[in-house]
């Protein structure tokens, strides 16, 4: 390819907003004179190697766009420390059926069980697939809600919680809510109901929710929007956290 023909094509697909393929023309074009590519072959080689660029980067800014607290996937998740927990339940939730769907997924247990853990590695998988993610704890969520709404700017705020295609809510009954805080709960869970994907961790059963929002009917009516379509995953095994630390203390004993 002479040197004039290789600036007019860096030239127009930087105009066209391809900067990948302006930089690697040249070996676009080695690659297809090793490969003895027909015209066809080489076309396919670029627009999909452009494509794979892309989507790389649209999934490295969702990632840093959507608050999550680690990017931990679910080959990290050890299964074994868990016996109780079927992995293909998990599995068949990393298809991302449900959240084609517009379904919700929630996984309740004890704290350390690594709830938070798996519901990040959906998120990260969703991402992957193009949707949007959004990670806040149910606390955060809340304070942010009433912020906005005594600023009077909760409609712009709950944006924050209807857009993406996926919203991670961690943390569900940590701490109890007062009625107005869980009725701007119930704003969120409403509007995204059959409108986007939920995913939630919760430390206690629904039968625990009326206590959690201060409200047995409020709490029902979430409820109901958020389990309508839901596939829901209970972990009671032993702590991550717990185990973590008691290798650590062995370590240090070891080395003491």
């Amino acid at each position: 390819m002479s040197e004039l023909v290789s600036t007019r094509i860096r030239n127009t697909a930087g105009k066209l907003g391809l900067p990948h393929l302006a930089e690697t023309i040249r070996e676009y074009t080695r690659r297809a004179d090793e490969g003895k590519m027909g015209y066809l072959d080489f076309l396919d080689l670029v627009l999909s190697e452009e494509l794979a660029v892309r989507d790389d980067r649209r999934f490295r800014q969702g990632l840093r766009l959507s608050k999550l607290p680690h990017h931990k996937t679910l080959d990290e998740y050890d299964f074994a420390f868990q016996p109780d927990l079927d992995p293909r339940m998990v599995k068949d939730l990393a298809t991302l059926s449900f959240v084609e769907g517009k379904a919700n997924a929630a996984l309740l247990g004890p704290p350390g069980v690594g709830k938070t853990h798996i519901a990040v590695a959906l998120a990260v998988a969703a991402c992957r697939a193009g949707y949007s993610i959004y990670f806040t704890s149910l606390d955060d969520m809340v304070r942010n809600l009433k912020a906005a709404e005594t600023a009077g700017r909760l409609t712009n705020k709950l944006g924050t919680y209807l857009r993406p295609g996926v919203l991670v809510v961690d943390e569900v009954g940590y701490q109890p809510l007062e009625r107005a805080e869980a009725n701007l709960v119930f704003q969120v869970i409403s509007k995204r109901y059959e409108k986007g994907s939920i995913i939630l961790t919760s430390n206690k059963t629904f039968s625990e929710w009326g206590q959690v929002f201060g409200d047995e009917v409020l709490a029902t009516a979430i409820l109901y929007r958020l389990l309508h379509h839901c596939e829901v995953i209970s972990i009671n095994g032993p702590s991550y956290r717990l185990k973590n630390r008691l290798q650590a203390i062995e370590r240090e004993n070891d080395v003491a």
